[in-house]
């Protein structure tokens, strides 16, 4: 089984609301290479305009405010003044026209379309396909505020893939659950936990593709579940996610090869990090030392 391999995401795949003048990026997902979510923080003057649609999800979340925004979709017009945390939502595929009459920092987050369909697929009844959802503007959701805030400080941490992939799956199961006509499923009862099978079959993956990027979707294919029940028993065996999962596997790994006479910039490729400060920084937190500092106390 190899690594399902999707190409990262940039600011020309999205609606083009980021490359209007007037767009003052702090930080984003650009150069990260995040394939599960593009997302970004700026400074936004006002601007008035129409986009084309895409197959992405679209969520903005108003870091500030209050800010007066009308939004044309199909010709209906909406005004409403946003409070802080507010919420702007367009489902994929539909085009549509903003205003922004006022200064404002947001967060905007672009998840791909198939993260909604696998969510309705575990969490609705019916064709994952045929969902409808519902566009918002000014509402307040506290959950994917608080997605969106972790999601800026990713950013600011330049966090792997992986990360994304996770946030993205969450959004997409709080846009199912609560901003589409989906009807839900019947509870299956609680997370019962992976097999020794399954974790064993994770673990062999993991080790088998410890230098490329790996995702949720992955494991989930190694263990033989859908990705969001796998996230769900996983948590339930480990205790931890799969990202912490895989981050702790490749600090391991990275603990072999430093007591070999290696470059720690190389052992950070073999061991999946993105560089070398990448590997620093999540041996750091694991370890409470950094590679060098570990690499001399053992081989002293």
């Amino acid at each position: 089984m190899s690594v399902e391999l999707k190409q990262p995401l940039y600011a020309s795949d999205t609606h083009g609301i980021l490359l209007q003048q007037g767009q003052s990026v702090i930080e984003s997902s650009e150069s990260l290479g995040w394939t599960s979510l593009y997302a970004s923080r700026q400074r936004e003057d006002p601007y008035e305009g129409r986009f084309g649609a895409r197959d992405l999800a679209l969520i903005i979340v108003h870091l500030g405010g209050p800010a007066k925004v009308e939004r044309d979709l199909a010709g209906e017009r909406v005004h409403r003044k946003v409070q802080a945390g507010g919420l702007f939502f367009l489902p994929p595929g539909r085009d549509f026209g903003v205003k922004l009459l006022q200064h404002l920092e947001t967060v905007h987050m672009y998840i791909p379309v198939r993260y909604l369909h696998e969510a309705a697929a575990e969490l609705s009844k019916g064709d994952p396909e045929a969902v409808e959802y519902i566009p918002r503007l000014g509402e307040h959701d506290a959950l994917i505020e608080r997605l969106a805030r972790m999601c800026c400080d990713m950013l600011v941490e330049q966090q792997s893939d992986l990360f994304a992939d996770s946030l993205a799956r969450l959004m997409a199961c709080q846009l199912v659950r609560r901003h589409s006509t989906a009807g839900p499923r019947p509870d299956g009862g609680p997370a019962r936990g992976l097999t020794a099978r399954q974790f064993r079959s994770v673990n062999e993956f993991i080790e088998a593709h410890m230098e490329y990027p790996i995702g949720v979707a992955d494991l989930a294919k190694a263990a033989g579940l859908s990705p969001i029940h796998f996230a769900r028993q996983f948590r339930r065996s480990c205790g931890v996610t799969p990202y912490q999962h895989i981050i702790d596997c490749r600090v391991k790994r990275a603990q072999e090869l430093l007591l070999e006479p290696r470059q720690i910039a190389e052992i950070a490729l073999l061991c999946g990090f993105t560089h070398q400060e990448h590997l620093t920084r999540m041996f750091r937190r694991s370890t409470g030392v950094t590679p060098a500092t570990y690499r001399r106390s053992r081989l002293d």
